[in-house]
């Protein structure tokens, strides 16, 4: 897969996973809001993913900084076409210039934090404080008002803010609140997606509809997004953490853990302990834990070991694609739901592999490619549970009356409406695991 694919302008973003179920009749994940949230979601949260790492990188001189911001600056030029799509391409033009050019500033404070020049840090603060009362105001005019400018620079400073608390307690070396903070500042991100999607649909009646990005449908996807693509950065920043004995694996396999963690509290609050405990039994046994079998096995230079970690992998991506498969009543047919998990697999070995050879260029573009993939994992594995459940999902329209998200034309969604898509992925996943333990109960 080439990059200029994962590249492709917004409004229609078609990523890597096979389509699955979009011919299906009644509600899908698939209209113009929902398509645009989710590709701001992608874009967005993959810039702070890049941005933190390559701060990581570069105060840890290791040698693959210059790839993660190389592939910063490209996450910002990605958005370009974006912006065009909606604002032309002086309005593009101007985002560029502001937005890109605001990730040289992450350099100022890691050159800052490496020397103890606190002037310099002053300085490389204030310039971030700039920014963010420039592109606030630039957001502003551009939604012509549907996101207010105070409220955009709230928003905008909070996330500057996540982004230099990961790096000061990196640097503290206080790992666990620094990959705390990285899940914060993580989710966050889709929050602002949400709002800047909610300004511009708002804004562009004519283009989309009655469509709204805070649907039951469009929920849902963003839900499944969120969840897959910060399992995948988490999962790949763990391994390479690993085999370069980096301080801070430990810390980045806690923060996977309690990636874990989210996943079960769901299936407890819907389907009780039992359920919860089979859906850690199967995430953990051939996927989670055999990312550390895969590391120790590289560290020690063991070819036997590292077969036998990349074979578990092999045995979940059949096992949890044959589990969705029944789960959605083969509306995720089960070789396309196999198909797509050990895409997502494939792509995070290759990726470790790349890094593990020195090509840090291809390690780091191989992450993206991963990276943008569980995109369309969420969004075929949506399509299959809306299809599998129509009724939940026949009302699209917003709430009367929405929580106020501070985010002045926009909305974060309704919690009701999370809700909605959140047990409904909760009902797949729990499905899947009780036909496991069924089948385990019968052998």
């Amino acid at each position: 897969m080439k990059m200029n694919k994962i590249a492709a302008s917004v409004l229609g973003l078609s990523l890597l996973v096979p389509a699955v179920g979009q011919a299906q009749e009644g509600p899908t994940v698939n209209d113009p809001a929902a398509d645009l949230r989710a590709d701001l979601d992608y874009l967005l949260s993959e810039h702070f993913v890049l941005a933190t790492n390559a701060m990581v990188k570069d105060y840890m001189d290791s040698p693959d900084s210059e790839a993660y911001n190389k592939a910063l600056d490209q996450n910002a030029a990605d958005m370009t076409p974006a912006i065009a799509s909606i604002y032309g391409d002086e309005g593009a033009a101007e985002f560029e210039r502001i937005f890109r050019g605001h990730n040289d500033y992450t350099a100022d404070l890691v050159e800052a934090a490496q020397s103890g020049d606190e002037e310099a840090r002053a300085a490389a603060e204030a310039e971030v404080e700039e920014f963010v009362i420039e592109f606030s105001t630039f957001l502003d005019a551009a939604t012509e008002g549907n996101l207010p400018q105070e409220a955009a620079e709230e928003v905008l400073r909070t996330h500057e803010m996540d982004v230099l608390s990961f790096f000061d307690s990196y640097v503290a070396e206080d790992y666990e609140a620094a990959y705390g903070t990285f899940r914060e500042g993580y989710d966050r991100m889709y929050d602002i997606s949400a709002a800047l999607s909610g300004a511009i649909t708002t804004q562009f009646p004519d283009k989309f509809g009655d469509y709204k990005v805070d649907s039951a449908t469009s929920d849902l996807r963003s839900t499944l997004n969120n969840l897959a693509a910060e399992h995948h950065a988490l999962a790949v920043m763990g391994l390479k953490s690993g085999v370069d004995g980096a301080p801070n694996y430990d810390f980045v396999t806690w923060a996977e853990d309690m990636h874990t963690q989210d996943f079960k509290a769901v299936m407890a609050s819907v389907y009780g302990e039992e359920g919860a405990a089979a859906f850690e039994d199967v995430w953990t046994a051939n996927h989670i834990e055999a990312e550390g079998n895969l590391v120790s096995a590289y560290i020690a230079e063991d070819e036997e070991a590292i077969t036998a970690a990349k074979a578990q992998f092999e045995t979940f991506s059949n096992d949890f694609g044959a589990f969705l498969g029944t789960a959605t009543e083969e509306n995720l047919p089960t070789e396309d739901a196999q198909a797509a998990v050990w895409g997502h697999e494939e792509l995070k070995q290759a990726s470790l592999d790349e890094h593990v050879a020195g090509d840090y260029e291809a390690s780091v573009n191989t992450f993206r490619e991963g990276y943008a993939y569980m995109y369309g994992v969420g969004e075929s594995l949506g399509n299959a549970i809306v299809a599998q459940n129509p009724d939940m999902f026949t009302n699209t329209e917003m709430p009367e009356e929405m929580p106020n998200a501070g985010m002045g034309g926009s909305q974060q969604g309704s919690s009701n409406m999370v809700w909605v898509g959140v047990s409904a992925a909760a009902s797949v996943l729990a499905a899947a695991f009780f036909f496991l333990r069924r089948k385990e109960e019968q052998a």
